[in-house]
């Protein structure tokens, strides 16, 4: 609602009489429109069992509370004379009288009459006005102590402050301030009355936090509401997998299902035999991938898709798992109970390779900081390696099996493993404290979300499981669908807000869930072979990627994409439009 200046057409304006706004004030509505105009066209309130006015189809919005809620919007968003108008014209003000003498004693530093006020207001819980008086007496005491009045401050402190009984530590505070030799008092100047101001509106605005929405209605209140709306809209939304501020208040939030990347954009055709492992890097420009051929390759992802950049041979062994560094700029892959070696990205080159004497490497994962990496060995140990590969520290003991995953968490704290093959290990470094994921089946893989909050487990009963790892380790969601009967199939998590679960299955597709609800809501047909891991772009919430014992990488995206692409062939590339 814009403002409205004196010199508008009478048409467009509606004055009330001191009665009509009265009667408005007191919820009776008028008996005859003012004005007859397009507002008559519009639903007219309801009126509630219980006398008061209420608005929209539900009749659960009180029309009173509505109409404050409006005008506290247009104060908040600097619409000073269009909040006011507001008041006017429906005879609703945003705070009552006895309110608004109240906030003008506390602007102006009335202490004195503001407590008296605050008694009137009618509030009923003593807890809460002896901790607004609590508030205002506080503000009074630094005032008297910024204008150099010691004894004024501490009159108020024991006279006033202490007799409320309440927050006793608080008090012992203030009295310091008294005795506090590194205080100095200066004559007041405009600068400090303004500081002093400011500071009255920092206290107005924590009175509003405490005294009851009736009284005070809280700051921002109709943009919380709108968002509140908004995230139910999109936490309903099964297949909601675009950016928040593409959502309209316009209409209701629905998304279609073609937000799921389910076109299949690309066939990636480089490893020559059976693909194992797959994983994007953090910062979704990479997708790294290796194979029973022996060899990893880094695929680099731009605007024109996902092209070969690097093909990283050395291994003597198939390399069944590969970890990006924290930076992006380096890779590890680690060969099947053989060697970890570690890839410059750019260049391609290897770096650096860790091994130990007649014992072989079963896994690999970075330090959160790029300074270290942990490797599973299989004597069931787990190692942690500078980068020039001195051993700096080893977990012996039962802390990992010859097939098995290994992250690191964040904070660098956690180490999480298989360490049998029904049980995760959660292993505190520092802490030395273990803690366990106990499953009744056999473990094949697991993959941790991305805030470390939960594990995604997948289990040799063709079931996966999403837990819970803060604090006790709590079962919250299972998945089902997939088939595997012989492979170990990995998953992941996806998607915006990582809302999704994927995985491979050995039926040659690839599955999709919704990771809240647990209802399965895509499968992907296109290999030709099981799908033996997935990997969702985590900077790109519509690519994900499966690679297939059929020995190619399917890239996967929305349908309105497929049909930009055209068919071709190159450096081991398939570009096609989504058919099998």
């Amino acid at each position: 609602m814009g403002g409205v200046g004196d010199d508008e057409p009478a048409s467009k304006r509606m004055k009330l009489s001191s009665e009509e706004l009265r009667r408005l004030s007191n919820g009776s509505p008028l008996k005859e429109p003012i004005v007859e105009s397009s507002r008559d066209l519009m639903a007219r309130p309801l009126q509630s069992e219980g006398g008061e006015e209420v608005v929209g189809t539900k009749g659960v919005i009180k029309k009173v509370e509505f109409v404050r809620i409006i005008e506290k919007a247009l104060y908040s968003l600097g619409y000073i004379k269009s909040g006011a108008h507001l008041e006017e014209e429906s005879g609703i003000g945003l705070h009552s009288s006895i309110v608004n003498v109240f906030m003008r004693q506390i602007l102006e530093g009335d202490w004195d009459k503001s407590v008296v006020t605050l008694h009137n207001i009618g509030l009923t819980d003593e807890m809460i006005i002896k901790s607004a008086c609590f508030l205002i007496l506080e503000q009074k005491f630094f005032e008297f102590l910024d204008e150099g009045k010691v004894m004024d401050a501490l009159k108020t402190l024991r006279i006033e402050i202490s007799p409320l009984c309440i927050n006793h530590s608080r008090v012992r505070e203030l009295s310091l301030f008294i005795v506090s030799p590194f205080r100095s008092f200066s004559v007041q100047s405009p600068k400090q009355d303004t500081l002093r101001a400011r500071s009255r509106t920092k206290l107005l605005e924590e009175l509003q936090k405490l005294l009851p929405p009736t009284v005070m209605i809280p700051e921002r209140r109709l943009e919380h509401l709108v968002e509140q709306a908004l995230v139910l809209q999109r936490d309903a939304c099964m297949f909601h997998n675009s950016l928040d501020k593409e959502m309209s208040l316009y209409a209701d939030h629905q998304c279609a299902r073609d937000q799921i990347p389910s076109s299949a954009l690309q066939i990636l055709q480089a490893h020559t035999d059976e693909i194992w492992s797959l994983q994007f890097s953090h910062n979704g420009k990479f997708l790294a991938s290796s194979s029973n051929d022996c060899s990893a390759i880094i695929w680099e992802v731009d605007a024109n898709g996902v092209l070969l950049k690097h093909k990283l041979p050395g291994h003597q062994k198939p390399i069944s798992s590969v970890s990006w560094s924290p930076d992006d700029l380096q890779l590890l892959t680690c060969g099947v109970e053989e060697v970890v070696r570690r890839w410059d990205v750019s260049s391609g080159e290897c770096l650096h390779v860790y091994e130990k004497a007649g014992l072989g490497m079963v896994s690999c994962g970075w330090s959160p900081d790029g300074r270290w990496i942990f490797s599973g060995v299989n004597d069931k140990s787990i190692s942690m390696w500078e980068l020039d590969g001195k051993e700096l520290e080893c977990w012996k003991g039962q802390r990992t099996l010859k097939i098995s995953d290994l992250e690191i968490t964040s904070d660098g704290k956690q180490i999480i493993s298989i360490c049998r093959e029904t049980t995760i290990l959660l292993l505190d470094r520092e802490a030395k404290v273990e803690r366990f994921i106990e499953e009744d089946q056999t473990i094949t893989s697991f993959s941790l979300s991305r805030d470390n909050r939960f594990l995604l487990v997948n289990l040799l009963n063709q079931e996966i499981h999403l837990w819970n790892i803060e604090g006790d380790p709590k079962l919250v969601s299972e998945y089902r669908g997939h088939k595997r009967t012989r492979f170990i199939i990995r998953s992941c998590f996806g998607g915006l807000e990582q809302a999704f679960i994927a995985s491979g299955s050995e039926d040659s597709l690839v599955y999709i869930w919704h990771r809240d609800t647990g209802e399965l809501i895509e499968s992907l047909p296109g290999h030709s072979g099981a799908v033996n891991c997935v990997s969702w772009n985590p900077a790109n919430p519509h690519m994900l990627a499966s690679a297939s014992d059929d020995r190619t990488i399917r890239i996967w995206g929305l349908n309105n994409l497929s049909a930009k692409r055209k068919d071709t062939h190159s450096n081991g590339i398939h570009h096609c439009n989504g058919s099998t």
